[in-house]
C-alpha cells in the first residue's frame, strides 16, 4: 500500500503515512494521498493545465514539506488540483533540489466530490525515515 491515513494522530487533522522506493515515489505517493484528502475520487482529475516549478531544500524532509505546501497554493490561488507528476529529485551539496511538472485541472464540485480543505502541512508529527524498502513519510495537514 502506497499510502494509508492514520487514525488517532490529529483530532482537528488529517495523518497519512506515504512509502515509496525512491525518494521520487515518495513524493508522488504523499502528493496522491494530500489529494486524495481534499477529494473522493482523484482518477477523475484530467490532466488538463501543467504548471512547472522548482524547488530547493535544506534536507529531505523541508523538500516534501515545500513540495507538499506548493501543491496547496495551487489549490488556493488557481483552484488546481493535479493527477500527474513527473518529478526529478536530487540529493546535492548543501540543498536538495527537485523540478515538478505537475498536470491537473481546476476544481469543479460538479466532478470532484470535495472531501476536505486543506489548508497547511503540519510540522507535528512531521518525518520521513530511510527503511529497508526506501522511503516513509509521516504527515499532518491542517483542514
Amino acid at each position: 500500500m502506497p499510502y494509508r491515513y492514520l487514525e488517532d494522530i490529529a483530532i482537528a487533522d488529517v495523518a497519512f503515512e506515504a512509502e515509496g522506493a525512491t525518494a521520487k515515489e515518495l513524493f508522488q505517493e504523499a502528493a496522491a494521498a494530500l489529494t486524495n484528502t481534499m477529494i473522493r475520487d482523484p482518477s477523475a482529475i484530467e490532466g488538463r493545465v501543467i504548471r512547472a516549478f522548482d524547488l530547493e531544500a535544506k534536507d529531505i524532509e523541508m523538500l516534501l514539506y515545500r513540495f507538499l505546501q506548493e501543491l496547496i497554493f495551487f489549490k488556493d490561488a488557481e483552484r488546481l488540483l493535479f493527477c500527474c507528476y513527473e518529478l526529478d529529485v536530487e540529493q546535492g551539496i548543501p540543498a536538495w533540489r527537485m523540478h515538478v511538472r505537475a498536470s491537473g485541472e481546476e476544481i469543479d464540485p460538479k466532478k470532484h466530490e470535495l472531501l476536505a480543505d486543506v489548508k497547511a502541512v503540519s510540522f507535528h508529527n512531521f518525518s520521513i525515515e530511510r527503511t529497508a524498502g526506501g522511503w516513509r513519510a509521516a504527515v499532518v495537514v491542517d483542514v
